[in-house]
């Protein structure tokens, strides 16, 4: 069963999962994602259903009109083009005729755009002998060291011992900042000295991290985007100092983007990728804004898979990434 027919599915009653009112673990999920997708969702969805309320044909006037509906929802001009052709084909194909049969067809190609493409786990990479390290990585103010320490509660939570690493040691505050969530979430926190070297700090976190038989070592970088050669450089020496003390890079390299800023978040991506390795994405304030679509853009652009995202201001609210609620949070008032 493919992700359209599983989102129909739950959407009409057939999935006891989803529709239990039971605070099962699949009805919690659920329920986050559906509230913290409220923004966008409704934003999306009255787009389109305002295009579809003029709705009399489908011609080359009413493709040109979803354009446009699509880039004013954020989900950018390489996926809005990718999605308008599609719709062509299919619309043609299913002879699709009235307002009801062509929104069920720009809901199904929405899911097919993000299926396609190279299947990638959500899940983070794990080293089966300790520690796994998890490098972080994303320009100051999109919410990189809160991602960190709420990650930490999260593993700590599901009984992991977690060691933090303060390497953006050249951001006035930063190291302050890492130690106080080392504060909330009672997690060791490994430092050095403002400016000193990074990848001091993180040979010192994973031989503490070592000796004590540390699950995580969560490591906070500086994101000096304006300059990618020392972001690389820098890097690149951390990644040195894990391979020799581990014996291979780091398990992740994964790129924090802020939600609220729409397209700004793909530009960051495709700017980071070309500095670093990423192997995934977290993307925060999610509950915040009307521009989650950039996670299909950057689905279809990248193909980088979305590990986490943020759907609110507690501590527990990093969740573990859910394409399939993600997309129900997305289309639910389209199939409805």
């Amino acid at each position: 069963m493919g992700l359209f027919d599983r989102i129909k599915r739950a959407f009409t009653g057939e999935d006891p999962a989803i529709q239990s009112q039971e605070k099962e673990p699949s009805r919690i999920q659920f329920d986050a994602y559906d509230e913290g997708m409220e923004k966008t969702r409704k934003s999306f969805s009255q787009k389109i259903n305002e295009l579809m309320a003029d709705f009399r044909t489908v011609d080359e006037s009413f493709f040109e009109d979803l354009e446009e509906t699509f880039i004013s929802a954020d989900m950018g001009f390489e996926m809005t083009i990718a999605i308008t052709d599609a719709l062509r084909d299919e619309v043609k194909m299913k002879n699709a005729k009235n307002s009801q049969e062509v929104r069920e067809v720009i809901v199904e190609k929405l899911v097919d755009i993000y299926e396609k493409g190279e299947h990638q786990s959500p899940t983070i990479k794990e080293n089966p002998n300790g520690p796994t390290v998890l490098l972080f990585v994303g320009v100051n103010g999109v919410g990189k060291t809160t991602s960190i320490g709420k990650l930490a509660h999260n593993l700590k939570t599901e009984g992991h011992h977690v060691i933090l690493a303060a390497a953006d040691t050249f951001r006035a505050g930063a190291i302050e900042q890492l130690r106080e969530w080392g504060n909330r979430t009672q997690t060791e926190v490994i430092f050095g000295e403002a400016g000193g070297d990074p990848a001091s700090v993180v040979f010192d976190a994973i031989e503490h991290a070592q000796k004590n038989q540390a699950d995580y070592v969560l490591v906070d970088t500086a994101g000096r985007l304006q300059n990618k050669v020392n972001l690389m450089n820098e890097l690149e020496k951390i990644n040195r100092i894990i391979e020799r003390k581990l014996g291979h890079p780091a398990e992740e390299v994964l790129l924090v983007l802020d939600a609220t800023t729409g397209q700004n978040a793909l530009i960051q991506a495709k700017q980071f990728q070309s500095a670093v390795p990423l192997t995934g994405l977290i993307l925060t304030k999610l509950d915040g804004t009307a521009k989650g679509g950039v996670i299909l853009s950057i689905r279809h652009e990248m193909n980088i898979p979305v590990k986490y995202v943020g759907l609110g201001e507690q501590m527990g609210d990093l969740r573990a990434f859910d394409p399939e609620l993600y997309m129900m949070g997305l289309i639910r008032d389209l199939v409805e």
